[in-house]
C-alpha cells in the first residue's frame, strides 16, 4: 500500500510523538522501580523514531533486527550517521531482549537513567535527519 503524501507526512510525525511519549513512560517506570519494563519502553522509543526515518525512505520492515540493519547499511557505514549511534539502539535492543525474556535480569537505576539520555538523542538525530529532508 502507498501512502498519499500528506498521509506519511502525517504518520511519520505520529511515530515522532509517539517515540516521545515512549520515553516518557520510560522515565515512570524508571522512578517507580519497573526496571524491565523502562528498558523496553526506551528501546520502542528508539524504535518508533527509527521506523519513522524508514518511512521517510521507503523502507519498511517488520522484523527489528532486519531495520536495524537497514539503518546501519544506510546510515551508519555510509558515515550519514555518527557510529555512536548504531551502538545506542543495539544496546538497548539487546537489553530489551534481555530484560523481556531472561530470568533475573536487573537493571540498575542510573544504568536506566543513561540509556533515556541516549534515547532522547537517538530520537533526536531521527529528527534532525527527518528535517533535513
Amino acid at each position: 500500500m502507498t501512502l498519499a503524501s500528506e498521509d506519511k507526512k502525517a504518520l511519520i510525525e505520529h511515530r515522532i510523538n509517539r517515540a516521545w511519549e515512549t520515553k516518557k513512560e520510560a522515565v515512570f517506570l524508571n522512578e517507580n522501580g519497573m526496571s524491565a519494563a523502562a528498558v523496553s519502553r526506551i528501546y520502542y522509543g528508539m524504535y518508533y523514531a527509527l521506523t519513522a526515518l524508514s518511512l521517510s525512505e521507503g523502507f519498511k520492515s517488520n522484523k527489528h533486527s532486519q531495520l536495524i540493519g537497514w539503518f546501519n547499511k544506510n546510515f551508519i557505514r555510509t558515515g550519514i550517521i555518527d557510529s555512536k549511534y548504531s551502538k545506542i539502539i543495539t544496546r538497548a535492543f539487546n537489553k530489551r531482549m534481555d530484560g523481556d525474556y531472561e530470568d533475573f535480569t536487573e537493571f540498575s537505576h542510573s544504568e536506566i537513567n543513561e540509556m533515556i539520555k541516549e534515547c532522547e538523542k537517538f530520537i533526536e538525530m531521527m529528527q534532525n535527519m527527518l528535517s533535513g529532508k
